[in-house]
């Protein structure tokens, strides 16, 4: 006799999101973001929002530099509808451009150190000025100026949002702002260094740094690849381009008696505010104390 066996099709295993699933989709909405790193989101930058996207943490309409649009490509990308911007985060703007009154500035680094992209040039208790090609127009270095010698113009006309922006800007952007990032992570580790070669009583001597430390020194070494040595002298000629036109300003305000008019009469807190930020870079080796150096920027890129 013949027994017919019915073939029992195994139920299809509901997809479970992984955490390379999520990796991959924050990757994707980290591209579509326009890289400003203004922590308008509610999020330090732009990547721990893009994450918090993708973990459904956070909505897909926080970005006001991006705007409408901004959200439109997020949306495609999540397969869910355009909604409007969320007001509570900002509003779409022109953007803006960071622009430094440099009779005011007194050259207390403290927007220096505010700038997610290392936009901004100068040394301690010197002028200061903004690279525009590198500024992102975030924001971030106003509040922290304690003579309120910043302003932020708009200088796109009417163009807002993506339209105010470009994408070779925005990878440009993030570029920047990873290095800072990587320089900071190998300034904390040095310090750190120092300290622990301080406490082991070994000041004296020669510096001993730690194992991770040596590998960090060593990884930022100048590279022997031509691109590489090509990007780093473009930055430079920049940096010295912006140096320079700062420098004949402030001749130029010299010589019609116009130097900077806060130097000298600053009020107590805003000396606090200096004494702060100068005691920092005296931490991370920054100052003349520190390095021997302190004709250069103190945030080399």
């Amino acid at each position: 006799m013949c027994h017919l066996v019915q073939a029992v099709r195994p139920q299809a295993e509901p997809h479970v999101v992984t955490v390379t699933d999520i990796q991959i989709l924050a990757d994707r909405i980290e591209d579509l973001l326009p890289q400003t790193q203004c922590t308008k989101c509610g999020y330090p930058a732009c990547r721990p929002y893009a994450e918090a996207v993708a973990n459904g943490e956070a909505n897909y309409n926080q970005c006001p530099p991006g705007g409408i649009e901004g959200v439109a490509r997020l949306a495609a990308l999540l397969g869910k509808p355009v909604i409007p911007l969320n007001s509570a985060n900002g509003v779409e703007r022109a953007r803006p451009l960071a622009v430094i009154d440099e009779q005011v500035c007194i050259g207390c680094t403290l927007c220096m150190q505010a700038c997610p992209v290392d936009a901004i040039v100068g040394a301690p208790k010197q002028m200061h000025t903004v690279i525009a090609e590198l500024c992102t127009g975030c924001d971030l270095c106003v509040p922290p100026c304690p003579v309120d010698c910043i302003s932020m113009p708009p200088v796109t006309g009417d163009a807002t949002g993506w339209d105010a922006w470009s994408q070779s800007q925005a990878d440009a952007a993030r570029t920047r702002h990873n290095q800072r990032e990587a320089r900071l992570a190998r300034e904390r580790e040095a310090a750190e260094a120092r300290a622990a070669a301080r406490r082991a009583g070994t000041a004296a001597d020669a510096p001993v740094l730690s194992p991770c430390a040596t590998q960090t020194a060593e990884a930022a070494a100048p590279s022997n690849a031509p691109a590489a040595d090509d990007a780093e002298a473009k930055k430079r000629a920049i940096i010295q381009a912006a140096l320079e036109r700062a420098r004949k300003k402030k001749e130029e305000l010299a010589a019609k008696g116009q130097g900077p008019r806060n130097t000298d009469q600053v009020s107590a807190d805003v000396q606090a505010q200096i004494d702060a930020a100068e005691a920092r870079r005296r931490r991370l080796g920054l100052t003349a104390e520190g390095n021997g150096d302190a004709d250069k920027p103190s945030n080399p890129r």
